[in-house]
């Protein structure tokens, strides 16, 4: 059956979809499953194809090398001749594959398709990095490469293979960020690392938003839960050392000691308590039953024309609800000054600080990973974990636009209640 692909004739223009014959196709599927062939799984179609195609495209690289063709009288007196194959298996999107390599006499044939002492094609490299990256234990991708492909690959091997993104997480971690940025939120994302003892640690995500519209994730860092100014100041200068020279507004969680290091690198910028964050806290000191009410009560203050108007509302909640809850009221005092930034700016920029939109999708993603793997060995492989989880973000590219079009409103108003520092800085 393999022996029609070899002399089958080269499809012309337009014969099929991508340049294939369609033909072509159902014929060699039609035979193998006449001749009992699965199209899948060790010895299919798709293995035998994959392996003439390698083969193939060796054949012609070695041709390349020497400058003739096999068998072709012209290669004589070269100097330089084929000296039959040595056989290799590699690992393959469909499997293993078992591939025969040709080889030339003065051993200086270095094929590229399949390198030598390759033993995966880089297409498995990707799989592997994409399973990590939705939070897959080495052991569990090792299972689901011997259960769908038929390969045996090993804990170590996978590790290796996304150890290999490590060196890519130091370049992307040291890259040169934009000059300006009218948002930066600053989260974190509790791990269990395993390093003597079992214990939360957090990992701290910068995400900004960039002048046009777009989503970039600045940088991890990793901390111990006592991260306070000296700790913050330590990461902020190493953003502006990166180029960021203004932030209009960074937006966080009552990180210790982060809204002192602001001031200190970026003197301009305002501090704003994350709002979603705010109240999330305040539901730790209710019973569940009072959620919605608190929540139907403290929506008055944070959606107030004027802070004036959010101290009278905030005066009515503490006394429908200080006596109950005194906890949430001293909460929301010891935010109040970082709490109400916002309310002096356009609903548009009120919007989207206190839409979740903005950091919720990444931080899902990382809790989704985080929470597959369970805890880590080290704090290494925790960033690692991280980092492929949000390289793995938006494949499709269909979020970057919706994020486009969400910020373009909010954007403009930056623009004029900052005075032009957004358009001054990128310029």
């Amino acid at each position: 059956m393999m022996a029609d692909v070899e002399h089958a004739e080269e499809p012309g223009p337009g014969s099929g979809l991508d340049g294939l014959d369609e033909q072509l196709v159902e014929q060699l599927v039609g035979q193998a499953r006449a001749g009992g062939l699965q199209l899948t799984g060790e010895g299919g179609l798709l293995q035998q194809l994959t392996k003439r195609v390698l083969e193939s495209a060796l054949e012609g690289e070695i041709t390349d090398h020497l400058g003739y063709d096999k068998h072709d009288p012209a290669g004589r007196g070269t100097g330089n001749s084929r000296n039959g194959v040595r056989s290799k298996t590699v690992l393959t999107d469909v499997g293993e594959v078992e591939i025969d390599v040709p080889r030339d006499r003065e051993a200086s044939f270095e094929p590229r398709i399949v390198a030598k002492r390759q033993k995966r094609l880089s297409g498995v490299d990707e799989m592997v990095i994409s399973l990590s990256a939705k939070g897959l234990t080495t052991g569990e991708i090792s299972a689901h490469l011997g259960e769908v492909y038929g390969a045996r690959v090993s804990r170590q091997t996978i590790s290796t293979i996304t150890d290999k993104v490590v060196e890519g997480m130091v370049e992307w971690q040291n890259r040169p960020l934009d000059p300006v940025y009218p948002v930066v939120f600053i989260d974190a994302i509790h791990v269990k690392v395993r390093d003597g003892q079992v214990s939360n640690r957090p990992i701290y995500v910068a995400l900004a938003v960039t002048c046009e519209g777009h989503r970039d994730i600045l940088g991890l860092w990793a901390g111990d839960g006592g991260e306070g100014a000296k700790y913050w100041l330590h990461v902020l200068t190493e953003l502006k050392n990166r180029g960021v020279a203004d932030v209009l507004m960074v937006v966080c969680d009552g990180l210790a000691g982060l809204p002192d290091a602001i001031g200190t690198v970026w003197p301009r910028a305002i501090t704003q308590t994350c709002i979603v964050h705010l109240l999330r806290n305040s539901f730790r000191y209710a019973g569940r039953q009072h959620w919605a009410a608190i929540a139907k009560a403290l929506k008055p203050v944070y959606t107030a024309p004027t802070e004036a108007g959010a101290k009278e509302r905030f005066a009515e909640f503490t006394e429908a609800w200080g006596g109950r809850y005194p906890a949430i009221v001293r909460l929301w005092d010891n935010a109040w000054a970082e709490f109400v930034p916002f309310l002096a700016f356009d609903p548009e920029i009120r919007r989207v600080i206190c839409s979740t939109n903005a950091i919720e999708s990444v931080n899902a993603r990382i809790r989704r990973a985080v929470k597959a793997r369970g805890h880590f060995p080290n704090e290494q492989a925790a960033l690692k974990c991280v980092y492929l989880a949000i390289m793995s973000l938006d494949p499709t590219g269909n979020g970057r636009k919706r994020w486009t079009m969400r910020w373009k409103p909010a954007l403009n108003a930056f623009d004029i209640a900052f005075e032009g520092r957004l358009t001054t800085g990128r310029n």
